[in-house]
């Protein structure tokens, strides 16, 4: 059973790695927040195995606040260890800005000089990160991280600011971050001496190509046309924007189109995927008769029972294929045949559509034919 301290466990890394933590097989997880008191904090590190430092402060009302809540926390837990003769590992989670002159950077730096002395002196092994701007489910918005700022902003209808959209941030997603941590923990690797650790990978956007994308999800709900999710960025980004949903919000309506046969709604739209949606068919109807020179389409019946019938618009000759909700089969309708969809029972019949492009009403590809 290795134990694990998590400081800042109440902060956005910290919760997100304590959630991780907690799904670990044979790991105790101990947690501490600015709330707590310190007595709390020495008897946790009491039985400690490796500690993640992530506490820290970068918001303060005095600017003599980052020494006390950055390089301050730092010294406390290791001059606790040393009053306990304990030298546990210790994982520390700093910033890119140790670099500047700044006093949040002076602050995180001195942070990082004396946990290097502590691994020198002690032979603790100590890892040392510094991360680029984190983004991802739980950070505070309006507070110092720009996505999450934007993600609330946007989904709440708030105006945001930017003063320059060119100005490019470089950015690492949380669960990267996470994992890396969880790698150390796992496979407890060599730490080098002021070796600084980064996660990967990052991802560089510009502030105004960041505030577009957004918008993007959040017209998501109108247009139907959701991005590239093969794109790792897009696809924690947009994990990232619906984390700040209000809880009311999660559900929208869609357009449905009704007419004598039954209705059609479009469910989802995308540039490299096509579209879906899905159709109810009253007993007895038929859809279709017609075909399509390049369009590409799936059928799925997923209640009642259908009649599908193919006709290649060069042949005489009908192909019927009959189908049930109740044995869930998937129909691929190929360019040149001409084919229908015939509900064969009194109740209402549901189908589930694919199609490899997204409708086009000016260029529909669908033509007229009986089958």
């Amino acid at each position: 059973m290795i134990t694990v301290l998590v400081t800042g466990s109440q902060g956005f890394i910290g919760k997100n790695l304590m959630e991780a933590l907690s799904r670990q097989d044979d790991i105790k997880v101990q947690g501490f927040d600015v709330d707590d008191k310190i007595s709390m904090l020495k008897s946790a590190l009491k039985d400690t195995d490796i500690i993640y430092h992530l506490a820290g402060i970068n918001r303060p009302e005095k600017e003599e606040d980052f020494e006390t809540g950055n390089t301050g926390s730092t010294q406390t837990i290791l001059s606790l260890l040393e009053d306990i003769h304990r030298t546990p590992a210790i994982v520390l989670s700093s910033s890119t800005q140790a670099e500047l002159n700044n006093p949040y950077g002076i602050s995180k730096r001195k942070a990082e000089d004396i946990l290097f002395e502590y691994g020198k002196k002690t032979g603790a092994s100590v890892y040392v990160y510094r991360l680029n701007n984190v983004f991802g489910k739980w950070c505070r918005p309006n507070y110092n991280s720009v996505v999450a700022t934007f993600c609330y902003n946007i989904a709440h209808d708030l105006d945001i600011f930017i003063s320059d959209k060119a100005q490019e941030v470089e950015l690492v997603y949380i669960d990267d971050v996470v994992d890396s941590c969880l790698h150390i923990l796992k496979d407890n690797p060599s730490a080098l001496p002021r070796e600084y650790l980064t996660v990967s990978p990052t991802y560089k956007i510009s502030l105004g190509e960041l505030a577009e994308r957004i918008y993007q999800f959040r017209n998501i709900r109108k247009s139907l046309v959701i991005p590239d999710l093969a794109d790792d960025f897009t696809k924690c980004l947009y994990a990232t924007y619906l984390s700040y949903l209000d809880k009311n919000d999660f559900s929208y309506n869609l357009e449905k189109k009704i007419d004598a046969r039954g209705s059609l709604v479009e469910l989802i739209k995308s540039r490299h995927f096509g579209q879906i949606f899905v159709s109810k068919t009253h007993g007895g109807i038929v859809r279709g008769n017609h075909y399509h020179n390049t369009k590409t389409e799936k059928f799925c019946v997923i209640h009642g029972k259908a009649l599908i019938r193919f006709r290649h618009i060069l042949s005489d000759e009908v192909l019927s294929y009959h189908l049930s909700g109740d044995d869930i089969q998937i129909v691929d309708i190929p360019p040149g045949y001409t084919h229908s969809i015939e509900n064969l029972s009194d109740e209402a019949m549901i189908v589930l559509f694919w199609a490899d492009q997204i409708f086009n009403p000016e260029n529909p590809d669908t033509n007229y034919c009986e089958v």
